[in-house]
Protein backbone atom coordinates (compact mmCIF):
# COMPACT_ATOMS: atom_id res chain seq x y z
CA UNK A 1 0.00 0.00 0.00
CA UNK A 2 1.08 3.09 -0.64
CA UNK A 3 1.73 6.00 1.97
CA UNK A 4 -1.37 8.00 0.52
CA UNK A 5 -3.87 5.08 1.32
CA UNK A 6 -2.58 4.40 4.63
CA UNK A 7 -3.08 8.18 5.69
CA UNK A 8 -6.51 7.98 3.97
CA UNK A 9 -7.76 4.47 5.89
CA UNK A 10 -6.12 6.37 9.07
CA UNK A 11 -8.23 9.27 8.65
CA UNK A 12 -11.65 7.51 7.93
CA UNK A 13 -11.01 5.86 10.75
CA UNK A 14 -10.04 8.81 13.10
CA UNK A 15 -12.43 11.44 11.46
CA UNK A 16 -15.56 9.91 13.49
CA UNK A 17 -14.08 9.84 16.88
CA UNK A 18 -12.60 13.72 16.40
CA UNK A 19 -16.29 14.74 15.12
CA UNK A 20 -17.19 12.84 18.35
CA UNK A 21 -15.41 15.15 20.75
CA UNK A 22 -15.48 17.81 18.90
CA UNK A 23 -18.99 18.53 17.95
CA UNK A 24 -21.23 17.29 21.19
CA UNK A 25 -24.37 15.63 20.73
CA UNK A 26 -27.51 17.56 21.81
CA UNK A 27 -28.05 14.57 24.13
CA UNK A 28 -24.60 15.14 25.66
CA UNK A 29 -25.38 19.39 26.01
CA UNK A 30 -28.72 18.43 27.69
CA UNK A 31 -27.00 16.33 30.20
CA UNK A 32 -24.07 18.77 30.47
CA UNK A 33 -26.77 21.75 31.65
CA UNK A 34 -28.05 19.77 34.22
CA UNK A 35 -24.72 18.88 35.75
CA UNK A 36 -23.70 22.53 35.93
CA UNK A 37 -27.25 24.12 36.92
CA UNK A 38 -27.47 21.49 40.34
CA UNK A 39 -23.51 22.39 40.77
CA UNK A 40 -24.71 26.17 40.39
CA UNK A 41 -27.34 25.21 42.59
CA UNK A 42 -25.08 23.73 45.05
CA UNK A 43 -22.44 26.99 44.70
CA UNK A 44 -26.07 29.01 45.59
CA UNK A 45 -24.58 30.79 42.47
CA UNK A 46 -27.73 32.44 41.30
CA UNK A 47 -26.17 34.20 37.43
CA UNK A 48 -25.09 30.29 36.63
CA UNK A 49 -28.35 28.70 37.54
CA UNK A 50 -30.32 31.65 35.97
CA UNK A 51 -28.46 31.07 32.82
CA UNK A 52 -29.73 27.43 31.89
CA UNK A 53 -33.41 29.19 32.15
CA UNK A 54 -35.22 30.86 29.29
CA UNK A 55 -36.31 34.32 29.54
CA UNK A 56 -39.70 32.89 27.90
CA UNK A 57 -39.78 30.66 31.17
CA UNK A 58 -43.77 29.84 32.29
CA UNK A 59 -45.99 27.37 33.86
CA UNK A 60 -48.61 26.55 35.31
CA UNK A 61 -47.90 28.16 38.44
CA UNK A 62 -47.26 31.27 36.61
CA UNK A 63 -43.77 31.54 37.31
CA UNK A 64 -41.56 33.59 35.01
CA UNK A 65 -37.79 33.98 34.66
CA UNK A 66 -37.97 36.97 37.11
CA UNK A 67 -40.27 35.43 39.97
CA UNK A 68 -37.48 31.93 39.62
CA UNK A 69 -34.58 34.68 39.98
CA UNK A 70 -36.25 36.60 43.05
CA UNK A 71 -36.52 32.89 44.49
CA UNK A 72 -34.00 31.68 43.91
CA UNK A 73 -32.32 34.95 45.91
CA UNK A 74 -34.62 34.55 48.63
CA UNK A 75 -33.66 30.32 49.11
CA UNK A 76 -29.71 31.12 48.32
CA UNK A 77 -29.58 34.07 51.28
CA UNK A 78 -31.96 32.07 53.87
CA UNK A 79 -30.25 27.89 52.81
CA UNK A 80 -26.98 26.69 53.59
CA UNK A 81 -25.34 23.11 52.71
CA UNK A 82 -27.46 22.62 49.71
CA UNK A 83 -26.98 18.99 48.04
CA UNK A 84 -28.49 18.17 44.61
CA UNK A 85 -29.02 14.69 43.95
CA UNK A 86 -31.09 13.58 40.95
CA UNK A 87 -31.00 10.92 38.06
CA UNK A 88 -32.33 11.39 34.61
CA UNK A 89 -35.10 8.97 33.62
CA UNK A 90 -36.23 10.11 30.23
CA UNK A 91 -35.10 12.15 27.63
CA UNK A 92 -37.05 12.88 24.66
CA UNK A 93 -35.26 14.94 22.08
CA UNK A 94 -37.10 16.44 19.16
CA UNK A 95 -35.36 18.64 16.65
CA UNK A 96 -35.26 22.24 18.37
CA UNK A 97 -37.60 20.97 21.91
CA UNK A 98 -36.73 18.33 24.42
CA UNK A 99 -38.00 17.06 27.22
CA UNK A 100 -35.95 15.48 30.57
CA UNK A 101 -37.88 13.41 32.98
CA UNK A 102 -35.64 13.57 36.43
CA UNK A 103 -35.99 12.38 39.99
CA UNK A 104 -34.65 14.80 41.97
CA UNK A 105 -33.94 15.29 45.75
CA UNK A 106 -32.38 18.07 47.48
CA UNK A 107 -30.88 18.39 50.69
CA UNK A 108 -30.23 21.77 52.53
CA UNK A 109 -29.90 23.26 55.98
CA UNK A 110 -32.33 25.98 57.33
CA UNK A 111 -31.04 27.80 60.06
CA UNK A 112 -29.82 24.71 62.51
CA UNK A 113 -31.73 22.12 60.78
CA UNK A 114 -30.65 19.57 57.50
CA UNK A 115 -33.17 18.22 55.97
CA UNK A 116 -35.01 17.19 52.57
CA UNK A 117 -36.33 20.72 50.68
CA UNK A 118 -37.27 18.82 47.48
CA UNK A 119 -38.38 14.91 48.05
CA UNK A 120 -37.41 12.29 50.71
CA UNK A 121 -34.63 9.60 51.59
CA UNK A 122 -37.53 7.32 50.45
CA UNK A 123 -39.27 9.02 47.19
CA UNK A 124 -37.56 11.51 45.37
CA UNK A 125 -39.81 13.98 43.08
CA UNK A 126 -40.20 13.34 40.06
CA UNK A 127 -39.44 16.39 37.89
CA UNK A 128 -40.33 17.15 33.89
CA UNK A 129 -38.10 19.86 32.43
CA UNK A 130 -38.98 20.81 28.65
CA UNK A 131 -35.86 22.82 26.87
CA UNK A 132 -35.71 24.51 23.75
CA UNK A 133 -32.87 25.18 21.66
CA UNK A 134 -31.85 28.94 21.69
CA UNK A 135 -29.45 31.12 19.86
CA UNK A 136 -27.32 30.95 23.16
CA UNK A 137 -27.95 26.86 23.57
CA UNK A 138 -30.46 24.47 25.42
CA UNK A 139 -32.64 26.50 27.85
CA UNK A 140 -35.30 25.32 30.68
CA UNK A 141 -38.74 26.75 29.29
CA UNK A 142 -40.82 25.44 31.41
CA UNK A 143 -41.66 22.40 34.36
CA UNK A 144 -43.85 20.27 35.79
CA UNK A 145 -43.89 18.53 38.70
CA UNK A 146 -42.03 21.20 41.10
CA UNK A 147 -44.19 23.21 43.61
CA UNK A 148 -43.48 26.46 44.27
CA UNK A 149 -41.76 26.91 48.29
CA UNK A 150 -40.56 29.55 50.42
Amino acid sequence: MSRKTIILIALLFIAPVIIYFVFPTDESRIKKLFRQGAKAVEDRKIEDVMSKVSFTYSDEHGLSYALIKDAMTRIFGSMKGIKVEYEIKGLDINKEKAVVELDLRVIATYEKDTGYFIGDAAKPVRVRFFLEKEAVGWQVVKTEGLTPGI
